[in-house]
């Protein structure tokens, strides 16, 4: 489990830093616009690109802290072990879903790539941002799986 916390660290702070620098980026571009009237073009594509691999980026990480939303109002008056039970089935479909979305995303992206599909500004290739949100969304099922099988479990090294 050490590992699979390890690399869903290292995706989250690799999220952090996208957003970070598409922030600096969409500061430059609008004081550029507000005082000097130069802006950069395509920074809404820059933006949307940082926005979807970021999303996927945190995933893993949002798995091992067990921080996706959970609805108990029905399961609150629950037994632990009952409760236990329902977080290991959440976890499974969690896996299920999130392998259907990385195979969906990997053949919308190899199509990008076939049909050469770049973005309209900046002609920025689509298939890179395909590609940058497959791995954490394996290692989101991944991390799902092995919270299925060995039931909760919390970070490690916090």
């Amino acid at each position: 489990m050490k590992v699979l916390s390890l690399l869903a660290r290292v995706c989250a702070v690799l999220a952090g830093v996208i957003l970070t620098a598409i922030t600096l980026v969409t500061c430059f571009s609008l004081i550029g616009r507000n005082t000097i009237g130069v802006t950069l073009v395509g920074d809404y594509e820059l933006t949307a690109v940082a926005a979807g691999a970021a999303v996927a980026l945190f995933l893993p990480w949002c798995q091992v802290k067990r921080e996706n939303i959970i609805v108990d109002f029905f399961t609150a008056r629950m037994s632990d072990a009952f409760n236990s039970k329902l977080d290991r089935l959440g976890s499974l479909v969690l896996a299920a879903v999130m392998l259907l979305l990385a195979w969906r995303t990997g053949v919308g992206g190899i199509s990008a790539f076939k049909a050469n599909s770049t973005s309209m500004m900046l002609g920025f290739p689509e298939w890179v941002v395909y590609a940058a949100m497959v791995p954490p969304m394996i290692l989101t099922a991944v991390i799902a799986l092995a919270q299925t099988v060995a039931g909760n479990f919390e970070e490690q090294g916090q």
